[in-house]
């Protein structure tokens, strides 16, 4: 099990990339924009190196929901290779049989 404190700061920035992820964007299409006038794209530069940096989605990390580990995490799942081994041993996880050959 992870640190409980590691797993509410993945949190904190979860939530913080939801509320900046408008202004986030936009400054991005303005600092991208290549029309704009070069005062305008470094302002908006300006304005996004401002925001909180764990507004910025790459901050956040891929964590286990079953037991909060960062590492072998299967996305598509979102549990770790242990949480999921575990989950299926017990028949917990519809289809999903132990492999034997």
């Amino acid at each position: 099990m992870a640190k409980k404190s590691a797993i509410e700061k993945n949190k904190r920035r979860q939530q913080l990339v939801k509320k900046y992820a408008a202004k986030r964007e936009a400054l991005r299409e303005i600092v991208r924009d290549q029309d704009k006038p070069i005062e305008e794209r470094i302002q908006a530069q300006l304005k996004l190196s401002s925001l909180p940096r764990n507004s910025a989605p790459s901050r956040v990390r891929n964590r286990c929901e079953v037991s909060g580990r960062p590492r072998a995490y299967y996305r598509k799942l979102k549990m770790s290779r242990i949480a999921l081994r575990d989950l299926a041993s017990e028949g917990k996880i519809p289809g999903m049989v132990k492999s034997s050959w």
